[in-house]
Formats: structure tokens, sequence, C-alpha cells
């Protein structure tokens, strides 16, 4: 049944009637009828009528979520007004591949965790080889002394990266952020990256206001991001509004960069050309603190619980987030492609390899270990 509201602006009145209220009131109005005709909608139908269709998907959310759990957190909402199923819609619109199994969902904001835990809590346990955070408490340590060794053959080792997410508080995540959020993420971000000091002062580029030659200079030292083509990130609505408010800063020797904006509100990378993981995490771990030193001055903080670690969107990078990697040469592969019936078995392996690769990391929550990257362009989302 419509509402008096409703029926009282669609009579013939109804100039006489917007005079009176004044535009404020109208929008109001407007807004309440919205919401309260949306609510009325869903409550014609129950959970069950709503429950997607997963039965061919191989992804950790439609393992774990079962009717029963759908119609607990279906009608929930984070105050932020996120759903369950703007969560798990990724997971919804991509089935997967039966040897690949994706995480399926992401948060909207660090609620989102705490109010729909009955499906996050599952699928983060799945996700990270058995970690149960309704019982553990993540155990964070950023010691870098504690590395020993860390030196690889850089006869075949060519650059080593560790890199990491972060969220700021209070703020939505990447999926369910406004415009006026994500421009906030950048404004807290590029204040803070300015009292950066020594080997880690440098600048930030905003991706929309770049010139053509600074652009070119990111894309050659294979800094630049693109915009998300993965459906896994865009049915998630990471590249909405693209390129605004996302930007690159790196310091001035190009060993220490943060990406705003793209899958989290920032991905913090160390870097540098050769085998030496352990100054490139030295460097990772003493960069990391500052910059949430700095961000801490400026009355903000990172998303971070005991249970889960640091906060970030898709539940696979939760914990420390970290993961390291290392570009590797194969000398003799030319010497195996000479011959052309190797290309065939080449070109399987090389498939093979590109799908694998995600898997053969170890989970952050857990401990990071080094996975050698085919091509140092490709670019993974398990989300």
């Amino acid at each position: 049944m419509a509402s008096s509201f409703t029926r009282m602006i669609s009579g013939r009145n109804t100039a006489m009637v917007l005079a009176s209220l004044g535009a404020g009131t109208l929008a109001a109005g407007y807004a309440m009828t919205d919401t309260a005709a949306a609510e009325e909608k869903r409550k014609l139908y129950p959970p069950s009528s709503d429950f997607p269709d997963l039965r061919k998907h191989n992804n950790c959310m439609a393992s774990a979520l079962t009717p029963a759990i759908y119609a607990k957190l279906r009608d929930k909402l984070t105050p932020n007004n996120w759903s369950l199923d703007q969560c798990i819609q990724t997971g919804v619109d991509n089935p997967g591949h039966p040897f690949i199994k994706t995480v399926g969902m992401v948060a909207g904001d660090e609620e989102s965790y705490e109010v729909f835990s009955d499906i996050f809590d599952p699928v983060i346990k799945d996700r990270h080889n058995g970690y149960d955070p309704r019982v553990m408490k993540h155990p964070t340590d950023l010691d870098s002394s504690k590395i020993t060794s860390g030196m690889f053959d850089e006869r075949y080792v060519l650059s080593s990266r560790v890199r990491t997410g972060r969220s700021i508080r209070g703020l939505s995540l990447p999926p369910a952020c406004s415009r006026a959020e994500r421009r906030e993420v950048e404004r807290v971000c590029v204040q803070a990256l300015g009292g950066l000091k020594g080997d880690l002062a440098g600048r930030y580029y905003s991706l929309g206001d770049m010139t053509d030659q600074e652009q070119q200079q990111l894309i050659d030292d294979h800094f630049l991001f693109d915009k998300p083509v993965s459906p896994l990130l865009t049915c998630a609505g990471m590249a909405r509004d693209w390129p605004d408010a996302r930007g690159i800063w790196h310091n001035n020797e190009k060993t220490f960069l943060i990406w705003i904006n793209e899958e989290d509100h920032t991905r913090v990378i160390s870097m540098e050309k050769g085998g030496n993981m352990k100054r490139v995490f030295e460097r990772f771990c003493r960069g990391l603190k500052e910059v949430e030193r700095l961000i801490q001055e400026r009355g903000w903080e990172f998303m971070w619980n005991e249970r889960l670690g640091y906060i970030l969107t898709c539940p696979s990078n939760l914990g420390t987030g970290l993961r390291a990697g290392v570009h590797v040469r194969c000398p003799n592969s030319a010497r195996t492609l000479a011959s052309p019936r190797s290309w065939t078995t080449f070109a399987c392996r090389r498939e093979e390899l590109e799908a694998w690769t995600p898997l053969l990391q170890e989970t952050p929550l857990t401990s990071p270990t080094m996975t050698a990257w085919a091509n140092p362009r490709l670019s993974w989302s398990s989300c």
C-alpha cells in the first residue's frame, strides 16, 4: 500500500505540496519512501527465494554459505548500510575454476567482518589453513631482526619484493566507499606520506593529474597499476569512478612504494633489484611503522583487531597482509624451447604455472613464503 507521503505528492495538488514542503523536506521524504519501499519489497520474499544458485561454484564463500546462514544474515546491515548480498556478489558472479578456489566475497567496511561473521569466519578458516578467528588471536610480528639469511643467488633472482595493505579506520573499504570517502583516504595518506624523511622521502603521483611523461616513467619502472579488468574486482565494485582519487607514491630511490585506492586503501611495497630479501624486508618494516606513526599523528589509525590482525578488503589478505616474492631468471629455458615439439608442452606448463602460482603462497594470516613469479607483469587477485 502506498504511503501517505507517496499519495500526497502523486495527486493533482503536487505543486502546492512541493512549495509548502520545501526542497530539503522533499528530498528527505523521497529517501524515507525509497528505504521503506525497499524494506517492504524485501519482506515480500523469504530468504529462501533470494538464496543464490551456487551449485556450480568453486570458492570459499560458496562452500561455507548455507540457507540457514543466508536467512540469518540477509536482512542485516553494517552501520554503513553494507549488506550480505553485496559482500558475496563477486563470488556469485564468478563461479571460479574447478582447480582454482578463490575467496568469493569482500568486505565493504571494517564492521562487515563482525556483522557477517557467521559467513566470514568459516571463509577465513578455509582460506587460511585452519586459522579460526573465533578462538585464535593473530600474532602480528614485524621485527625484521628475526630474519636470518635472506640473501638469494643473484645469478637467478633479478629482484625481490615484499608488500602488504593497510586500511584507514572509519572509512568504507573500496567496494563500498563513496567518492568523498575515497578522496579522504587519498588526502589522509598523501599528507602523512609528506612527513617521511631520509631514504623514505619521495612524492605522490595522482593517476588523474600526472603528465604523459610521468605516466610513461611509471610504466617503465613497472610501478603503474591499471584500472581493474578482472571480473573478480569489477563485480566487487572496485573500478568505480576510475581514476578518481587513485595514485602512486614512491621514495626518491624507487624502493618504497604505496598505491592508494587500488584494491585496498593502501598497498605498501618494498622492492629492489637483486636477491637481498633481508634488506627489502627491513625497509618494508621500517617504512610501514613510520607511515602508521604519521597517520596516527593526524588523528587516524589503521584497521586492526586481535582476532583478524590488519583488516583489508579481501579475506585472503587479513593478518599481516604480507606477501613476499622474487622475479627469477631461467637461463636454460631457451635451450628447452629449441625443439618445436617442446612449444606445446611449454605452453601447457606455463598456463598451469600461471593458474597455480597464487595457490603456492602461504596465506598472510599465517607465515609468508617467497614465491618465484614466471612473469613480473602478472597480477593476481583471489577475491
